[in-house]
């Protein structure tokens, strides 16, 4: 083979090398940031992957919501009106948190509770998050 031949083989099986690894590389950090999302009853049946950051909607089960005196930790449930799954939150609950609203909480699902990074409280009295509509009927 004649060295100028050899020499554009080499590079260019050096760029399929490199395009290959940048490939891989975004595909591996655009699958550490997914957050897929699960219904209640769906964490309920055990569709969900354990210790893996995942997103859970529903509403907040009215009378569940307990505060720990000592800390910002709060327990609640949040159902899909059929199955109810307790959600865990350290921290400050958004504004319009309430039982009765819908809420979005993100975070790890663990032997049957949601232990949530981060609460999302919906915005006015229509609105609904897009997975759940059709399968949650609008509060009231």
């Amino acid at each position: 083979m004649k060295p100028q031949r050899r020499k554009r083989l080499i590079l260019i099986l050096v760029i399929i090398a490199a395009a290959g690894l940048a490939v891989g590389l975004t595909t591996y950090a655009l699958r550490q940031n997914i957050n897929l999302f699960y219904t209640p009853s769906q964490l309920a049946q055990g569709d969900a992957p354990q210790g893996v950051r995942l997103r859970a909607g529903g509403m907040v089960v009215k009378g569940s919501l307990q505060r720990d005196p000592h800390s910002l930790t709060v327990h609640f449930m949040i159902t899909d009106f059929k199955h109810q799954v307790a959600v865990t939150y350290t921290g400050i609950l958004p504004d319009l948190f309430r039982e009765g609203q819908g809420i979005i909480a993100t975070g790890h699902f663990e032997q049957g509770v949601m232990h949530a990074d981060e609460v999302l409280a919906k915005h006015d009295e229509k609105y609904q998050p897009p997975e759940l509509k059709g399968m949650v009927p609008p509060s009231k």
